[in-house]
């Protein structure tokens, strides 16, 4: 089983000390996004846990927790996004300035091959043109490149409460190509996320975020695991079990399809209980809890090609 922590909210940011104490007591109570009253019990004892998989804008706030889960016997890695859009567009997050500094930490503390860089999501528009994506996609690879092995962009989704378009393809051409040319200066290689368009052309491949290879590299084991269906078709990643909630992000952020515009995170953060089982409020008594059947996913069979690469 793969945790992923989180797509729903940054529990890095704002939720680190409640998610250790849910690795310290082996379980976690996870309300289902559209009934609160269906809460799953999911098991975290590393037996079970094959990887978490952190997403997270600020880092920061988890640092001095990564020890403890080290000392738990955790695998995991993290997808950090960097951007530098303006206070109106994201108004509670680090500067860029900060943002770089806490990657370039984190990355020294646990290694390049377990902080992968986001830039993303991208918006085109009269007052975020191309030219100031590629200033600022340059001045972050000169700085990232070596603390990162990859670089995942991908350009914004228009989705319901969206303010912003997607770009035309031929828009998202012209921007792949040249942030391919930046990348490949700093030897940076890249890819999209969950993204239609086919960027090959431009040494730009499609990427697995939760991606089962990756966690063979980091781990040393392979993962008998599926793609999850319950993402957008475009998206590669392997199946995992999200244990975050919607809405309880409050960075903020113009472009995020989880804070439905962030009118309740607000009130929502504020119930936050760093003991508690779930992680907003407490229960209500009137809920359904049900034991979510969770294993292991570890192929434990050697193969041939385990030799030779041995």
């Amino acid at each position: 089983m793969i945790i992923s922590a989180s797509r729903r909210t940054d529990i890095p940011a704002l939720y680190p000390e409640w998610f250790v104490n849910r690795l310290l007591e082996g379980e976690v109570l996870v309300p289902n996004p559209y009934n609160r009253k269906k809460v799953s019990r999911i098991e975290l004892s590393p037996k079970v846990v094959d990887c978490i998989v952190f997403w997270t804008k600020n880092p920061e706030p988890m640092l001095p927790y990564l020890k403890m889960i080290d000392l738990l016997d955790y695998q995991y890695y993290f997808e950090m996004t960097i951007t530098d859009y303006g206070r109106e567009m994201e108004p509670s997050l680090p500067s860029v300035e900060e943002s770089i500094a806490s990657f370039i930490l984190l990355s020294e503390r646990i290694g390049k091959e377990r902080i992968d860089f986001r830039f993303d999501p991208i918006i085109l528009n009269e007052d975020y043109p191309l030219s100031w994506h590629l200033e600022k996609f340059d001045m972050m690879c000169r700085w990232l490149h070596r603390y990162t092995t990859r670089c995942i962009i991908s350009f914004v989704d228009h989705y319901k409460g969206c303010p912003f378009l997607e770009p035309e393809e031929e828009e998202m051409r012209g921007a792949a190509k040249e942030l391919a040319k930046i990348a490949a200066k700093y030897g940076l290689p890249l890819y999209t996320c969950a993204e239609k368009i086919d960027l090959k052309q431009y040494g730009i491949n499609h990427a697995a975020c939760i991606d089962p290879e990756k966690i063979r590299q980091l781990t040393g084991y392979k993962l008998d695991i599926g793609r999850d269906s319950s993402q957008r078709k475009e998206c590669n990643c392997c199946k995992s079990i999200d244990i975050g909630m919607y809405d309880t992000c409050i960075h903020g952020c113009k472009y995020c399809y989880a804070t439905g515009g962030g009118r309740n995170a607000g009130k929502k953060y504020k119930l936050h209980n760093p003991s508690s089982p779930i992680l907003i409020g407490q229960l209500k008594g009137d809920e359904t809890i049900v034991g979510k059947q969770v294993r292991s996913n570890r192929d434990t069979q050697l193969s041939l090609f385990d030799f030779m690469s041995d």
